[in-house]
């Protein structure tokens, strides 16, 4: 790996993204940066999670002058929450040199966009739903734009978003230069690369890079219906620290994280129909930990950075293997080892095959944990918990009580008692999951560019203009994501 003083950087720059930890380049930065800061065209391929929002920003900043009053870059992503944390990065490696970056994306009040737009920032973070709206309303004019970078292409293909930046990349100058990232390259977005591009040249990321090796990754084979008490019983045997549940739908995302409260996780759950406030609540409590399970839907999740996510949990298997290789892609994180756990019903076996096929990774059959052994996962959990209150020595006020009752019982059986307070049993308590038709194989070779979903789709981004919530939830009609923590409750404060 390159270091970021080798790239022919300002020292403004260098000192960003010193200040930001950055130390080394990633793959797509040590291709990409140095081929922007020329002036080419760049299409990278990579993964989310691989530094992309830093290879296209650090070159763009680079190139901002400052003493101009237009909007000098725009930035096009999926969905509002990855619009958001983009922002956020380049404003942190752009604050230096005085360059900010604004987010716009439906469902939030366009009267509050406009008056942060007069404010004139040189980038814009959007959701191509919401830009057109402004460019509509002529509260922004891309006439004088030198960047464009469509971030994330593929899954804003899938969203139907494809119309909408063809609209946005005729309405900026042709004398500009172009970035776009995308983890796979369906013939759609490659012939849009060949209209809107100049030349581009590609930046691959190697394939054992894409294939996330540091992750464990395992199936069951279950029934529908029995998915939810074999989800809890994974919980309980595996305790992770922060995992996050993929299902198909709002419904079921819903359904999944109200259960797991009622049987005492500590979960909650995001998705489109939730008001922006709430999405933004619940993963600020996950990357918290004041919650350690987040229930979720591919493009709830999507673009999501949160570190330290350990356990990924594939409640229905995704439809397609390129939102498989997103979702595992939360947890193994910076060299970390993490753990993926797919639910498959016997008719999805195909489908499953076709995945480990297109992500040339194999998935290990693994028997559900008995009662046993969910039982024995907690007392470890327990066992964990006096070990650390024995090393952080915070018991000395205890000693006397536990010394009387020492004078009446055995050792033994006092230990027994403090495990059995601390130890979770494992929770029967009956939840209801609406089930859902399996998945057929021949939904996941579709891989032609999710062409399938476009008219569908086609109102949800613009829907904050009408008093809509769609915002960057284009494509999220049927799905939904939810945050939920995996800590128990118990009765020091919690309910």
């Amino acid at each position: 790996m390159k270091k970021f003083q080798d790239l022919g950087l300002s020292n403004t720059l260098i000192e960003a993204v010193n200040q930001m930890g950055f130390e080394e380049t990633t793959p797509i930065q040590s291709g990409t940066i140095p081929i922007a800061l020329e002036g080419r065209d760049v299409i990278g391929q990579a993964q989310t999670g691989t530094g992309k929002t830093a290879a296209f920003g650090i070159p763009m900043i680079e190139k901002i002058d400052t003493s101009l009053s237009h909007v000098q870059g725009i930035i096009l992503a999926p969905t509002r929450e990855l619009a958001v944390q983009v922002a956020e990065e380049l404003n942190r490696i752009g604050q230096a040199k005085g360059v900010r970056a604004l987010p716009i994306y439906g469902g939030q009040s366009i009267v509050h966009q406009i008056k942060a737009l007069k404010k004139r920032p040189q980038l814009v973070v959007a959701t191509p739903g919401r830009l057109i709206d402004h460019m509509e309303r002529k509260t922004i004019r891309l006439s004088e734009v030198s960047f464009v970078v469509l971030d994330e292409a593929d899954e804003m293909l899938n969203m139907g978003f494809i119309e909408d930046i063809e609209k946005i990349l005729k309405g900026v100058p042709t004398e500009r230069q172009t970035l776009l990232f995308s983890a796979t390259m369906p013939k759609r977005i490659a012939l849009l690369a060949e209209k809107f591009m100049s030349n581009p040249e590609t930046v691959r990321t190697k394939s054992k890079e894409m294939t996330v090796p540091s992750i464990e990754q395992h199936y069951y084979e279950v029934r529908d219906s029995k998915k939810f008490d074999i989800l809890c019983r994974l919980l309980d045997t595996q305790s992770p620290e922060l995992a996050i549940v993929f299902a198909r739908t709002k419904k079921r995302v819903d359904e999944v994280s109200e259960g797991l409260k009622k049987r005492g996780y500590m979960a909650e759950g995001i998705h489109g129909d939730l008001p922006q406030g709430k999405r933004d609540q619940v993963i600020k409590q996950f990357k918290d930990s004041t919650i350690d399970i987040m229930v979720a839907t591919d493009v709830a999740a999507r673009g999501l950075d949160i570190s330290g996510v350990t356990h990924v949990y594939n409640f229905d298997i995704p439809q397609d293997p390129e939102s498989y290789v997103h979702r595992i892609g939360r947890t193994g994180r910076a060299g970390k080892s993490g753990l993926a756990s797919t639910f498959i019903t016997p008719r999805e076996y195909d489908h499953l095959k076709v995945i480990e096929k297109i992500t040339k990774k194999s998935m290990q059959k693994r028997t559900i944990p008995s009662f046993a052994e969910a039982m024995e996962g907690q007392q470890q959990m327990a066992i964990q918990q006096l070990q650390s209150t024995i090393e952080e020595q915070d018991h000395s006020g205890y000693r006397s009580s536990a010394e009387q009752l020492l004078d009446d019982h055995d050792s033994v059986t006092l230990l027994s008692a403090a495990l059995k307070l601390l130890t979770k049993e494992p929770d029967t308590t009956p939840v209801k999951i609406t089930e859902i038709a399996p998945l057929r194989a021949k939904k996941a070779q579709n891989r032609g560019g999710g062409g399938g979903n476009r008219n569908r789709n086609r109102s949800n981004d613009r829907g904050g203009r009408k008093g809509g919530s769609g915002g960057g939830y284009r494509g999220d009609r049927n799905s939904s994501g939810a945050g939920n923590k995996r800590r128990k409750f118990n009765d020091k404060g919690n309910k």
